[in-house]
């Protein structure tokens, strides 16, 4: 396999800009762009999000360039999406070709996929189209690609801490979507390569939306007087959960597959396509459930604007299951330890600071919600599926998941509310020109896995509560452990590591 990294790339280009008439476009876009100031970058995990996020948006900036793709997945049309065929439309209209895809029988995605996307897309814009390499194994492709500056991570949960280490050890920027790491003690040691690393590390669930700052303002400006309590609610899962052991045995792994790689961390297991793709995310071996798919994107919000920092209390309420056996003896009331739940709450108690008191925080899933408030019923109106409602001492702002399009309770208090607190000017850099900057200037991100730390820490709390459930679990955070549960601290790692795996991350 013949390499190159960012100064082959450079060359590459040079060369192409001294024989050939490249368009303007091509090397800046909005204004030139010059080779050496181009971020070179990896792209690692090549399935429907980071078609969507990767193939189709990512690389389309003139000011990036990828070189590397990686995926156990070589190419297949077996991919669980959120539609039939919405990934391929996109990438259809992306690629300017209505014939992409055509008879596949599901979503097409792999890494040699993610490869022929990229290299169309340069190669219409004149940009250097061949010689994009595509890796089976992360290790070999950081072993390998020495010189790029970065890696963009977007593969299943259980993979996210040791691929982010692996890039962060080598310094190479980390930018990688939700989860910063799967397990509590993979949250640490990933949180730990980053303060390490000369790279910067950035998750991708970071936003800086204007409602953000004005929420913030009003927080501030005592509106609804001290903040109590944050409820955030989803109507999520929308993939099975709630499944009570794993797959004894499953059909043959799909061919160009690499099952052994795709588990990464975990013990070997027979391989089931219930694992795979989206699913993967109700599984407590492979993923982080409802709260570790959205959470980061809402309730980073409300840590950033009241400072709350790691939890010193979680615990969990997870909905009961019931099941009729082979013997027809009909069996309930018990909670899963391989999956997470159809439903459940959650409950964090954030320690007082010497800027305010301490803060309760509940996040709700499928279907779950807080009860609704009188002042929302005095409007006519009843809770949307998704939401946030934050409460004060002195009441309360309703926003959207995301805690956008903030509003008081009732209408009428809005009312009499609106514009009496001016927003303070921010800065307005854009969630993707915050970690591409970041890199290019040798800074840390905002949106920096250091930054999400407690946040990230919480989640993965979070997780082990709900195997652990209907108990108030102290957590001590300095010392990294459960001060009333052994059940609980045994749940802060894997068990077991498949080798290789343990000595990665630590």
């Amino acid at each position: 396999m013949t390499t190159y990294g960012r100064r082959d790339f450079l060359g590459r280009v040079a060369a192409a800009s001294a024989f050939t008439i490249v368009p303007r476009r091509v090397l800046g876009g909005r204004g030139h762009i010059a080779p050496s100031d181009m971020v070179v970058l990896a792209q690692v995990g090549c399935g429907t999000q980071a078609l969507r996020q990767v193939n189709t948006n990512l690389v389309r900036r003139p000011d990036i360039q990828f070189v590397a793709v990686v995926d156990p997945n070589r190419n297949s049309d077996d991919y669980v999406d959120w539609s039939p065929f919405g990934t391929r439309a996109t990438v259809r209209k992306f690629l300017d070709d209505p014939t992409w895809g055509e008879g596949d029988r599901a979503t097409r995605a792999g890494r040699e996929v993610a490869k022929s996307v990229m290299e169309t897309w340069y190669r219409k814009q004149g940009r250097p189209a061949t010689g994009i390499r595509a890796y089976e194994d992360f290790r070999e492709m950081l072993d390998r690609e020495s010189d790029i500056q970065g890696i963009v991570n977007i593969t299943p949960d259980h993979q996210h801490g040791p691929i982010n280490i692996a890039a962060l050890r080598k310094n190479k920027a980390a930018i990688s979507h939700k989860p910063v790491a799967a397990m509590l003690h993979e949250v640490h040691r990933t949180l730990l390569a980053a303060r390490e690393s000369t790279a910067p590390s950035h998750l991708l669930a970071y936003s800086n939306r204007p409602d953000r700052h004005t929420l913030a303002a009003w927080i501030a400006a005592g509106a609804i007087g001290t903040v109590r309590e944050v409820h955030n609610w989803t109507n999520r899962p929308f993939w099975p959960q709630g499944m009570q052991a794993y797959h004894a045995s499953g059909p043959a792994v799909p061919d160009g597959f690499n099952w052994t790689l795709w588990q990464g961390p975990e013990p070997d297991r027979p391989y089931h396509p219930a694992y795979t793709f989206s699913v993967y995310r109700g599984w407590y071996a492979y993923g982080t459930g409802c709260l570790g798919d959205m959470g980061h994107y809402s309730l980073w919000q409300p840590y950033r604007i009241l400072g709350l920092g790691v939890p010193e209390w979680v615990e969990a309420r997870p909905n009961n299951d019931a099941w009729v056996t082979d013997a027809r003896v009909s069996r309930g009331g018990h909670v899963s330890q391989v999956a997470f739940p159809k439903s459940s709450t959650i409950r964090w108690r954030h320690p007082a600071t010497a800027k305010r008191p301490a803060v309760d925080t509940y996040w709700y899933d499928g279907g779950m919600k807080p009860a609704t408030p009188d002042a929302l019923l005095e409007d006519g109106e009843d809770f949307a599926d998704e939401g946030m409602l934050i409460v004060g001492d002195g009441g309360m702002i309703l926003c959207d998941f995301r805690a956008n399009a903030p509003r008081l309770l009732p209408k009428k208090r809005q009312q009499a509310f609106a514009g009496s607190v001016i927003v303070p000017q921010f800065d307005a850099t854009s969630p993707d020109d915050e970690w591409v900057g970041a890199i290019r200037q040798g800074k840390a991100s905002k949106g920096s896995f250091e930054a999400v730390g407690p946040l990230a820490e919480a989640v993965a709390l979070a997780g082990i509560a709900l195997r652990v459930p209907y108990k108030r679990l102290l957590w001590d955070a300095a010392q990294a452990r459960f001060t009333n549960s052994d059940e609980a601290n045994a749940l802060i790692r894997r068990a077991v590591y498949r080798p290789g795996w343990g000595e990665l991350v630590g």
